[in-house]
């Protein structure tokens, strides 16, 4: 009877870990929406209350760190479990930063004027609306433990790259155009990596559950990151 007790004990432990884990992504996310919705409307008092919401994610992971070591240390988990912890610690550092990516947005805020062409704001609410599809459906995959879901998240990935390549190019011709749009679009470019960024933590933490259910590393078939680095600008030379 004692045994039973113990590994139901050990069991309501592990769930505790993956519910603090949901918490956290959803937090996350509203986190991000109400930061891009705070930009696109010059929304000073939402993008303070983002700002303040990032102090329910950094309490989070630090819930999740120290029952994580407590429990390792009073259970001693082997295999699925040991990885089971280990990749709620990881997967919960990933969502904290994704909200620190979206209190980064709601600062700048302060600095947007909201004169910049609407164009540029509803590419960076699409590139929003894509990183956090991609983070949901994430979150989803480690509720279920459907791994064989998994494949979606780096095409997606792909999809979210080019977008911000695209709004990346955007930005750099207004501000050649009209050098008073120099400041304001160089902190939408800022924004922009922000959300670009979050579609990378979404891929980490779709690694992280590959890895919990198969005890394997996920293929590393395509190389990260966007292109940015390739982008031209009119009347340049391109780099040899």
């Amino acid at each position: 009877m004692q045994s039973v007790h113990i590994m139901s004990a050990y069991d309501e432990e592990l769930k505790f870990l993956s519910k603090r884990i949901a918490a956290m992504g959803g937090h996350a996310e509203r986190m991000v929406e109400q930061a891009v919705a705070a930009l696109v409307n010059v929304d000073h008092g939402l993008a303070q209350k983002v700002i303040q919401d990032d102090l329910v994610l950094d309490e989070g992971q630090r819930e999740i760190d120290d029952k994580a070591i407590i429990i390792i240390a009073k259970r001693q988990p082997m295999a699925t479990d040991l990885r089971e912890i280990v990749g709620a610690i990881r997967i919960s550092a990933d969502i904290e930063r994704v909200g620190d990516l979206g209190k980064n947005v709601a600062k700048r805020v302060a600095l947007i004027d909201g004169r910049q062409p609407n164009s540029l704001f509803r590419g960076l609410e699409a590139l929003a609306n894509l990183a956090l599809t991609q983070l949901k459906e994430v979150l989803d995959v480690y509720a279920s433990r459907s791994v064989e879901r998994i494949g979606f998240v780096r095409d997606r990935d792909d999809q979210i790259d080019a977008m911000y390549t695209s709004l990346f190019r955007e930005l750099l011709t207004y501000m050649m155009e009209d050098p008073r749009n120099i400041t304001p679009c160089t902190h939408l470019l800022f924004c922009a990596k922000n959300i670009e960024r979050i579609g990378d933590h979404a891929t980490n933490i779709a690694e992280t559950i590959y890895y919990i259910v198969t005890g394997d590393q996920m293929p590393a078939d395509r190389p990260k990151g966007d292109k940015t680095d390739q982008v031209v600008l009119p009347g340049a030379v391109p780099a040899k």
